[in-house]
């Protein structure tokens, strides 16, 4: 769309308003947006994952190897590589200019999150059910798996030896890389957030964050924040320390609170929950509950509650650059599109141009609409048929891409909110039901008048 011919105040606006539209193809059960946002990483629930074109709505990939669930999804910073998990204890690596598997790791319990190397798209963190997390070297044929510890760093007057005993029984349920990828946070069933620097794999801090469970890690699109949902119904903004400048004392480095967004009338259980485009919003969605909220940072207050369909909403993500929020419908699949109308202003098209608030009586000119030979209206297509038209090249400034994805418009595949498509289904259904109840007439028929001669023979 032309940015020129839309409202200024519509581009000024940093959160969605309405639903706009849906997609669809299968149950989806997770979705990604990649550096860009010009292309929707989708999980099924049978373990296929579709890349959607956000400018056509159509398919750009369908990857199938999983065979069940798929849990999450991870980009690359060249949007070239994809990294799925699932349910069937197994983790794929897409390169998506071939459309093909480029390493398949298999582990020994169900893999519930992962996360790529900022730079790298060869390193990424592997998330497992009731076991230890991974850091996985894959850039040869045979991967090496580092075994992430949890341990705990406690302040001297808290090691005790029931707390030691303690620690050594929390499990790592979520691991997430920091902006420079030399560290990454973990987080584990008993609240607690830790920080592992990857040369050495040693804790370098830790704090209790929570009571419960920590579900769900997401860092901001600055790298300098957290946010952390829990099962005691509070998601919380932490600010991150910068691990890349040399630290000379402990006590320099902290990780603190900024926010807890919570529902205290109704005590509202989080399902999903991610940063907005400049990390000034919050967006989570609700467990049994068709809304999405957002929340304000700088002020911690409840700016917008999205309205959505009648149905739960899973995973939630907020657009890299546009104020567009999408969301998985958990129970028919689809992907949820909130979005704010865009008004144009076509007065932007010539300065002479006027929009017209309601109908005036117009005054046509006296040549505006003579009828022209038509040998010059002949002569002019020709000369327009004679011009190139070129639809290769960029325009001045626009750097050529590494590699471009290409549609391969799989339209069977997607379904949309199009009138056509419903009334079509309907006249196939009512086919359907005519073709049924006249096979039940037809064997009624036979069968009452089988059971008439019948009766006749026996009576004579």
């Amino acid at each position: 769309m032309n940015l020129s011919l839309l409202d200024p105040f519509t581009l000024a606006q940093e959160y969605p308003e309405n639903l706009e539209r849906y997609l669809k193809s299968g149950r989806s059960t997770c979705v990604r947006f990649n550096a860009t946002g010009d292309l929707l990483a989708s999980g099924r629930l049978d373990g296929t994952v579709v890349v959607f074109d956000m400018e056509t709505n159509g398919l750009a990939r369908v990857l199938k190897t999983h065979v069940r669930q798929i849990q999450s999804l991870s980009w690359s910073r060249d949007s070239r590589y994809l990294l799925s998990t699932s349910q069937d204890w197994r983790a794929v690596l897409w390169d998506l200019e071939t459309g093909k598997r480029i390493r398949v790791f298999s582990f020994a319990a169900p893999v519930y999150g992962g996360d790529m190397h900022p730079t790298d798209p060869f390193q990424f963190t592997i998330s497992l059910y009731k076991a230890a997390p991974y850091i996985v070297d894959a850039h040869t044929e045979e991967p090496k798996l580092k075994e992430l510890p949890a341990l705990i760093l406690r302040p001297p007057h808290e090691r005790t030896e029931k707390n030691l005993a303690a620690d050594a029984k929390q499990l790592v349920t979520n691991v997430v890389y920091t902006k420079d990828g030399d560290h990454v946070i973990t987080a584990t069933d008993k609240g607690w957030l830790s920080i592992v620097k990857l040369s050495d794999f040693s804790v370098i801090y830790s704090m209790r964050l929570s009571n419960g469970c920590l579900t769900y890690i997401r860092l901001s699109p600055t790298g300098k924040d957290i946010v952390v949902n829990s099962n005691d119904r509070i998601i919380r903004t932490v600010h991150i320390p910068d691990l890349s400048a040399p630290i000379e004392n402990d006590d320099d480095l902290v990780m603190t609170v900024e926010h807890k967004f919570q529902d205290v009338v109704n005590r509202l259980l989080w399902n999903n929950c991610t940063f907005s485009s400049t990390g000034e919003y919050v967006a989570a969605s609700i467990y049994h509950n068709h809304d999405i909220y957002i929340w304000e940072r700088t002020k911690g207050s409840l700016v917008k509650i999205l309205e959505g369909p009648k149905e739960e909403l899973g995973t939630v993500e907020w657009h890299p650059s546009k104020p567009l929020v999408v969301a998985a419908g958990i129970e028919s699949g689809r992907i949820f599109l909130w979005s704010t109308p865009a008004h144009q202003r076509w007065s932007a098209l010539a300065p002479d141009f006027t929009e017209l608030e309601e109908n005036i009586e117009y005054i046509e000119k006296e040549d505006e609409f003579d009828i022209h030979p038509k040998e010059e209206l002949t002569k002019r297509k020709l000369h327009m048929e004679d011009e190139d038209i070129d639809v290769l090249s960029f325009l001045p400034g626009e750097g050529k891409p590494g590699w471009t994805m290409p549609v391969e418009g799989e339209w069977d595949q997607t379904e949309s909110e199009s009138s056509d498509d419903e009334e079509r289904e309907e006249q196939e259904k009512r086919e359907r039901d005519k073709e049924i109840r006249e096979k039940r007439r037809v064997e009624n028929a036979a069968a009452h008048g089988g059971s008439g001669s019948t009766a006749r023979k026996r009576k004579k």
